[in-house]
């Protein structure tokens, strides 16, 4: 079974969240934190880490509720592809259902976007 969110954003929003940085605190996690730091927090790059957070709790199906926005990490690999990191409730309600998770990211001057797709775990035993 697939799961989908997805979640649009202008960066306008993000822009003047950001000028208080408790937001980027209370959202980002460690990683996430560090990486954006290193790049000077672009607006449009911490909308994204915003929408992949909202797409994650709708593939979800619980909204943003029972985990935290710093359980969910939008990261990057080292090719620039991203993935999300998972830790505290996000990673354990994850778990106990089985699922993983893919995002892919965009955006644009004004707009931010993020589609998660959240796939259940087959089951690889024995098959006869």
């Amino acid at each position: 079974m697939l799961l989908v969110g997805i979640d649009l954003i202008e960066n306008k929003r993000i822009e003047k969240s950001i000028s208080n940085p408790r937001f980027l605190r209370r959202i980002l996690g460690k990683s996430e934190y560090s990486q954006l730091e290193m790049r000077g927090f672009p607006v449009q790059s911490v909308a994204a880490s915003f929408c992949a957070k909202e797409a994650f709790s709708k593939a979800l199906g619980t909204g943003i509720r029972g985990f935290l926005l710093s359980d969910v990490e939008l990261l990057r690999k080292n090719s620039g592809e991203p993935y999300l990191h998972l830790s505290g409730n996000a990673l354990r309600i994850a778990e106990q259902r089985g699922i993983i998770f893919h995002v892919s990211v965009t955006h644009t001057k004004e707009y931010a976007s993020a589609v998660v797709i959240g796939e259940e775990k087959r089951d690889e035993g024995i098959k006869l």
